[in-house]
């Protein structure tokens, strides 16, 4: 368990919020007062040492638009609430409806927003708690040495914290791009880098504002998503899989599958696809590609138990795509 967290030490900061009614009046609040971007403020009110800077007043921020080449495009201040709602989308991405299904609360979807999702802080209570580590720019992690109950296991560098997004992996499944004020276009795993930077959560720079993703146009497929948490609702995933496979009767033709919960960022995993293209939808199919998922793992010693549940939810996210309706 976590150890006690004691009060923040850094209450609002003074001089109060910044609302902006442009990306440009944004950016430039962020350049002018070292401010830190808010969306839905789930999580920054928390932890907030310099004014906020509120994006909530951008309309261009809002909402889903369908192009005519039946692509989509999701505005990052729109609600993970919004997308529940969009029947269209819902239809068009599985995995991504099932995803925001699986987020939080009804309370917190109602104001968490696709952005916020994507960009935020991650969970690990020492940073949090105003200790010093790489992430503080510090020279250690505590974690690893310390309290990592809920860290990585996959070690891809010096910070061993998870990144929290669960809507990240189903949108890398779909290969989705990040529209981003300041900068040009990228693909979604480009927001995330290598997670070689303890130092940051995502690459972009502070005066970059993620404006929108954008997801092709759908495809036939069968999808699904699935997360082992400590308690049903309410949680972070210890762990969690996104999949979306299209097939040839009983053969798999094309796959995609992500996971989260298990390393600094999230991990699309290539050469878990590959093993299942062109192959038949057993049970066997499945495990031999889960067990290429679980043969990247390194786990800490109080992380060890994550890779038989990275493993089971893995299997159990392929199980349920080779169904008609997961």
């Amino acid at each position: 368990m976590a150890p006690a967290r004691p009060a923040h030490p850094a209450g609002p900061a003074a001089g109060g919020d910044r609302r902006v009614t442009t990306i440009e009046d944004a950016a430039a609040a962020v350049r002018d007062t070292g401010g830190e971007l808010r969306a839905g403020g789930t999580d920054i009110m928390t932890r907030a040492a310099r004014p906020p800077v509120d994006l909530l007043g951008i309309p261009a921020l809002r909402g889903i638009t369908w192009r005519p080449d039946g692509s989509a495009r999701i505005g990052a201040l729109t609600t993970i609430a919004d997308l529940l709602a969009d029947d269209r989308l819902t239809a068009a991405y599985p995995a991504l409806a099932a995803t925001a299904a699986a987020v939080a609360t009804p309370q917190i979807r109602n104001v968490a927003t696709v952005g916020g999702n994507l960009l935020q802080r991650n969970r690990c209570w020492y940073p949090r708690n105003s200790l010093t580590c790489h992430q503080t720019g510090g020279d250690t992690c505590p974690a690893r040495d310390g309290a990592h109950l809920y860290s990585a296991v996959i070690d891809q560098g010096p910070c061993i914290a998870p990144h929290p997004s669960s809507l990240a992996g189903a949108l890398l499944t779909y290969a989705a791009t990040a529209e981003v004020h300041g900068r040009d276009a990228l693909d979604v795993a480009d927001l995330y880098g290598d997670g070689t930077d303890p130092t940051r959560d995502h690459r972009l720079d502070p005066t970059e504002i993620l404006q929108a993703v954008l997801l092709p146009a759908p495809t036939p497929e069968r999808a699904a998503y699935r997360r082992a948490t400590a308690r049903e609702m309410a949680e972070w995933p210890l762990v969690e899989a996104a999949a979306r496979l299209t097939f040839d009767g009983e053969t798999i033709t094309t796959a995609a599958v992500a996971v989260g919960g298990v390393a600094r960022t999230p991990l699309l995993l290539p050469e878990v696809a590959e093993a299942l293209v062109g192959k038949p939808a057993t049970q066997e199919t499945l495990a031999a590609a889960a067990d290429l998922a679980t043969a990247r793992c390194s786990p800490f010693p109080q992380t060890a138990y994550k890779v038989p549940l990275l493993r089971a939810t893995l299997i159990d996210t392929l199980t349920a795509c080779t169904s008609p309706t997961p």
